[in-house]
């Protein structure tokens, strides 16, 4: 998205801000773009802040989203982890059609949670101490819990991935990717969905989850560990949490580590089975292709520019490990 384009949607957002019960003295500042785009919204008349998510067109549905924030809602009745409860309009609408820069676009508000993405260079293992536990408490509540009879998201399983109807684009088209990375990758491919498929879909095993945990949808403040962006959740392999969380550092020397205090703080909430904990490193290959094809299908992203094609590379590495490791 180019910075014309923003600054239009931003005008266009900021003439909304009323809708939530924001003054005319209020500030709209941008802060991200990925598969969405958000903007803080600042009242210093009410002493307010908001988290403004501009939804991206055709990707998820109404009911999708009306399906995701019904489970944030459920796990912050519940207790189960701490995160920004969605803000209705003053109409009481959560998802809202705003007209923006010509179209209309569905946004969504949520209550501003401080706190800020963990160090990468810090103490990592203490956090993924605590985002183990966390994960666990999700996963309980995901199994418990009776969803609303209209729920809606998507399934994110090997097909969705990698295979016949990828939802983030198709990993052979890699920034960068040549034939012979495209031959090994295909190897790894069919490896995993091997591995998938022998390890199946039963319900302890594959259910709702946030698929998203990684460090730029974590907020820490002193010792305590909140989480954001529940905007990919949907149905997919448990474990696989633990590969969406280690999202772009699979390749540092400290991703042993972090799996052993994910580890850790799981099992202080539920058990782990070997044969889940044997899946890790399958999961996390998986997560690596994906965001492999993610990056080539969000090129106009800073993340897509920053890691470019050094990060197809690195893929290939560790799909070549990964394939020496069998």
């Amino acid at each position: 998205m180019t910075p014309g384009l923003i600054e239009s949607m931003q005008a266009s957002l900021a003439a909304s801000l009323p809708r939530w019960g924001l003054s005319s003295q209020s500030t709209l500042v941008f802060l991200s773009h990925s598969e969405n785009t958000t903007f803080l919204a600042q009242d210093p008349a009410a002493r307010q802040k908001l988290v403004l998510r501009v939804q991206r067109p055709g990707y998820h549905s109404p009911d999708e989203i009306a399906s995701e924030l019904a489970w944030i809602d459920a796990v912050i009745a519940d207790n189960v982890v701490l995160t920004p409860r969605p803000v209705a309009d003053r109409e009481g609408h959560l998802l809202c059609p705003i007209p923006l820069s010509g179209a209309t676009r569905h946004v969504v508000a949520f209550e501003f949670l401080s706190g800020k993405e963990p160090d990468a260079s810090g103490d990592l293992a203490t956090w993924f101490g605590k985002l183990g536990a966390t994960s666990a408490r999700l996963h309980a509540h995901s199994r418990r819990w009776t969803m609303p009879s209209t729920f809606q998201r998507k399934v994110w399983d090997f097909d969705a991935m990698l295979g016949r109807r990828p939802l983030w684009g198709d990993w052979r088209a890699g920034l960068g990717l040549r034939d012979d990375g495209r031959r090994l990758l295909q190897r790894v491919a069919d490896e995993l969905e091997r591995r998938v498929e022998a390890y199946g879909r039963g319900e302890q095993r594959f259910g709702l989850v946030h698929a998203d945990l990684r460090l730029a949808n974590l907020l820490v403040e002193g010792d305590r560990l909140g989480v954001i962006d529940f905007d990919d959740c949907g149905f997919s392999w448990f474990f696989y949490d633990f590969a969406a969380a280690v999202s772009f550092i699979e390749h540092e020397p400290v991703m042993d580590l972090l799996q052993q205090s994910w580890l850790a703080g799981y099992r202080t909430v539920a058990p782990v089975s070997r044969d889940d904990e044997a899946m890790l490193p399958a999961f996390v290959m998986l997560r690596r292709m994906l965001l492999t094809a993610w990056l080539a299908s969000h090129s106009d992203t800073e993340t897509a520019r920053r890691l470019g094609t050094g990060y197809t590379d690195g893929t290939v590495a560790l799909g070549d490990r990964f394939l020496r490791g069998l």
